[in-house]
């Protein structure tokens, strides 16, 4: 068979469950937001820009990783600034032939400039309808749906479950917790877990990236997390191939985990991509999913994500297709649109990649 290029990549159909709306804007586009809003910037080239966030980023530690966020959160606090970010987000995804994508954001850190909550939401969905719109018209057809993302070491995850409800037939598909592990447990956000699971409301939690099995453990067992955000240390609960007892739950409960394999080397969660347990996890059959977490900060996209785990797995088109199918599988949209996604696009698609 021969070798799947990136180009080859980029035109197959994919699914994508963990991409954050403030880690994927256009370097450009920060330098134009920064300068109409007054913040100073640590480059002011869009390229030099590009180098300086991928670099900040690549530190081994999800604290300094997160640092890099000040700045693209400082442009996104007007209604103008946050629709042109998801709208071009939408534009980015396409062109990578993504067809399905759940972004995340947090409302609550869109407020500096006088926006409701309820604003924040609005700008935004407006934003993904325009983007997909002209996306369609480009001949690229993309869905987005969006989760609604409380911060855990802040205390207004209850007043955020309930506006991604209240969104939930207005674009918004999921609510999730993000933001450093270590400290801020996710049983600290209890409440807005039993509303939402009261509420019927999809919602995943951001556990076993930096901070280990208690996180995912809590996460699902106390929390009733549908996904994992990561859940990469699931594998410190597998030793030569036999599964622990929390990793067999996971495995049996078909519980998506929402592997970023770029990230998770910059944040240190994993060495390399060579040494990602993806590989293992994908042998030992879990539920894996493949995504970008944060384009910009990774220098990523959903085509290199997979081109580098095709260059350190040996993987072909049909591990690519099963990891596809399994996002859709695991997306928070109604069984039958996941299905006919699959059906319609996906299958039809990897059908004549294998041929």
């Amino acid at each position: 068979m021969a070798a799947i290029s990136l180009a080859d990549i980029v035109k197959a159909p994919k699914a994508l469950l963990h991409d954050h709306l403030d880690g994927g804007l256009r370097p450009a586009t920060i330098v134009e937001l920064a300068d109409a809003v007054g913040h100073e910037l640590p480059e002011t080239d869009p390229e030099r820009l590009r180098e300086w966030f991928v670099a900040s980023a690549d530190s081994g530690s999800l604290e300094r990783y997160l640092e890099t966020f000040a700045h693209t959160v400082a442009v996104m606090q007007t209604e103008e600034g946050l629709h042109r970010v998801a709208k071009e987000c939408a534009l980015d995804l396409a062109a990578d032939g993504v067809v399905y994508a759940e972004v995340r954001y947090a409302p609550e850190q869109h407020l500096e400039r006088g926006l409701s909550l309820d604003q924040v939401v609005d700008a935004v969905e407006a934003g993904f309808r325009d983007g997909c719109a002209e996306a369609a018209a480009r001949g690229t057809t993309i869905r987005i749906g969006t989760l609604l993302t409380a911060m855990r070491h802040a205390a207004r995850s209850q007043e955020i479950a309930e506006l991604a409800v209240r969104y939930r037939d207005s674009g918004v598909v999921g609510f999730d917790i993000a933001g450093a592990e270590a400290g801020f447990p996710p049983t600290r956000h209890l409440d807005a877990f039993e509303y939402l699971q009261r509420e019927n409301f999809h919602f995943t939690i951001h556990a076993g990236e930096a901070f280990g099995l208690p996180s995912i453990w809590q996460a699902i067992q106390w929390c009733g997390a549908d996904r994992l955000g990561h859940g990469v240390r699931i594998v410190d609960d597998i030793t030569a191939g036999k599964l622990g007892r929390l990793a067999s739950y996971v495995r049996d409960k078909r519980i998506p985990l929402e592997l970023c394999p770029s990230s998770n080397v910059q944040t240190g969660a994993v060495e390399s991509i060579g040494d990602h347990p993806i590989g293992l996890l994908r042998d030992l059959r879990f539920r894996v999913t493949v995504n970008t977490d944060n384009r910009l900060m990774s220098g990523t996209s959903m085509s290199r994500e997979m081109a580098l785990l095709v260059e350190a797995f040996g993987w072909g088109w049909s591990e690519l297709q099963w990891l596809t199918i399994n996002a859709m599988k695991s997306a928070f949209i109604p069984y039958d649109e996941r299905l006919a996604i699959i059906l319609d696009v996906i299958k039809p698609a990897y059908a004549k990649l294998v041929a």
